[in-house]
């Protein structure tokens, strides 16, 4: 069973009778209460109702974890994703102890909401109103107090949790930085990476510290050396000779079984993991209006570079595989296994 979401922004429709449900809040007040016999997986989309990919990727990829998850699971309860419109709609999630799993979304703009005005670069056309902030760094102290609530952050989510946490900072990607990081580039695992009891097996599947990903970022985050995060991945400079300042993935928490992560931020997009679904996703977009050529044409070009060699594409997947859905598929599990 594969779900697949129309255009980003309408509604996501799922075949009936599968035990599977997907539900938007658009504002706050929204939100369906909890329901006997159901679990709710929980989406924070942080997009500002800006045109993206990666929304319906992860909805779509929870549902299919849920789906094949139940699969092995006979009688386990059904599954609702719950997407949140965090930024326009002020929509956040009530309390963490019903989601045994939340997944932030990337999105544009700067990480300090306050400095969206519309007008600048940074803003990318962006002017919110910053009043879901402070509740959504609320939910994340409430998550992190939770033991049995994992949450991935994506991107804009991954520099939320670290602004929330105070590891790193935010600092725009200067000329000296070679400005906006897009496409295919190369990150660094760090050597608690290699010693994680998870992560590790993705450092020597890869074969090397040096692991590809499809980037989309303005930011740096440039570790403070203060706070409970553990970097476990850094950008490159130059041309990937070397390990650069910007830490491009955090891990804040594990579960109790001290192996799989509970709480970690990846500064990639791993959610975009099938090139022909997402080239179709692209070309609707398009064909839709609303979205500039530059736009268009960067993630085109990403699209394609993913498929321009089998190295590339190769270690694409495995990053995807091992920061995205092998941990939200065993998430997933847990939850339907009881």
């Amino acid at each position: 069973m594969t779900v697949r979401a129309p255009v980003p922004g309408s509604q996501i429709v799922v075949p009936p009778g599968l035990g599977l449900f997907y539900v938007r809040v658009d504002e706050s007040g929204d939100e369906p209460l909890p329901e006997k016999g159901l679990v709710d997986i929980a989406v924070l989309d942080m997009h500002h109702g800006y045109a993206n990919l990666g929304h319906a990727s992860i909805v779509e990829s929870l549902l299919n974890y849920a789906h094949d998850a139940r699969q092995k699971h006979p009688g386990a309860p059904a599954v609702r994703v719950v997407s949140y419109d965090v930024r326009l709609g002020l929509a956040i999630p009530s309390f963490p102890a019903r989601f045994p799993l939340v997944v932030g979304s990337g999105g544009p703009g700067s990480l300090d909401p306050r400095e969206n005005d519309g007008i600048s670069a940074s803003s990318q056309g962006i002017l919110e109103n910053p009043a879901w902030e402070a509740p959504l760094f609320r939910f994340f102290d409430r998550v992190l107090g939770s033991p049995d609530t994992a949450m991935l952050g994506i991107c804009h989510s991954f520099g939320l949790l670290a602004r929330w946490a105070g590891v790193a900072r935010a600092a725009l990607r200067g000329p000296e930085r070679g400005g906006k990081s897009a496409g295919i580039v190369t990150n660094i695992l760090t050597d608690d990476a290699w010693a994680h009891p998870f992560f590790g097996d993705y450092f020597a599947e890869n074969g090397s510290p040096d692991v590809k990903v499809l980037d989309s970022r303005l930011f740096d985050l440039l570790p403070t050396g203060t706070g409970i995060a553990r970097p476990l991945g850094f950008d490159c400079d130059g041309q990937g000779e070397a390990q650069g300042p910007a830490v491009t993935m955090f891990e804040f928490a594990r579960m109790a079984d001290g192996v799989l992560p509970r709480v970690w931020g990846v500064n990639h997009h791993p959610e975009i993991g099938d090139t022909l679904l997402q080239r179709e996703r692209l070309e609707r977009v398009w064909a839709n209006g609303g979205v500039s050529r530059d736009w268009y044409e960067e993630r085109l070009f990403a699209l394609a570079s993913w498929r321009a060699s089998e190295a590339n594409e190769q270690g694409l997947q495995r990053t995807t595989h091992w920061t995205f859905e092998k941990p939200l598929r065993l998430h997933v599990e847990r939850a339907l296994a009881g």
